[in-house]
């Protein structure tokens, strides 16, 4: 007891291999078609002005579907095309690994920042939510 015989480890074996084929065969068969929320999702992104920013949340409430994590699980999936930095958490932190790639966006493009306290972590400034976040103003929902 407790032993598969050879017979069944080998069809087991045979059964995973054909199933890992076929998800990584619709992976490449979907890869150039994004599921329809990722898309809204990334299309408010493109619309979020140069040196303004939305939280996961804000994005998520914009399209009336989903949640913070949600739009962070698009974001770190499918955001590397469009400006992702100006997606961001609710307390201004910078996205943790993405720190100074974003801080050369958000100096570039004037994103207001709060200096960072001398005993933060790194000195990496936070951005200032309050004059920073845009609320989609004069911006058809897209509906």
């Amino acid at each position: 007891m407790g032993r598969m015989s050879r017979e069944s480890k080998e069809r087991n074996s045979k059964e995973r291999n054909s199933k890992e084929r076929g998800a990584e065969d619709g992976l490449r068969d979907g890869a150039d078609e994004l599921p329809e929320y990722a898309e809204r999702v990334l299309e408010v992104a493109e619309l979020i002005p140069s040196g303004r920013v939305m939280t996961y949340g804000d994005v998520a409430e914009w399209l009336e579907e989903g949640g913070p994590r949600q739009v962070g699980r698009v974001m770190a999936l499918y955001g590397g095309a469009v400006p992702w930095w100006r997606v961001v958490r609710a307390d201004g932190v910078l996205l943790p690994g993405h720190e100074l790639r974003a801080l050369g966006h958000y100096r570039e493009e004037g994103t207001p920042l709060r200096e960072a306290a001398r005993s933060a972590e790194g000195h990496v400034p936070r951005i200032d939510m309050a004059r920073a976040r845009w609320d989609g103003g004069g911006q058809d929902h897209g509906r």
